[in-house]
């Protein structure tokens, strides 16, 4: 996520980003992406139930 595009969601939600759940940067998908630590990325799945499931990561 850009850090406007983060900033908006810590502001939606009223945290701080250590709050989120945490993902390593060693993490295989961190690694692929290109993620540092101090990022939050944007996971989007499709789920049977909801139609499409968004989940956020702060990475350590």
């Amino acid at each position: 996520m850009s850090e406007e595009e983060a900033e908006k969601l810590l502001e939606k939600f009223d945290i701080v980003a250590t709050q989120l759940p945490k993902m390593d940067s060693k993490d295989p998908v961190a690694k692929e992406i290109g993620a540092e630590s101090g990022d939050i990325i944007k996971i989007t799945r499709d789920s049977s139930t909801a139609g499409k499931s968004t989940a956020y990561r702060y990475v350590i």
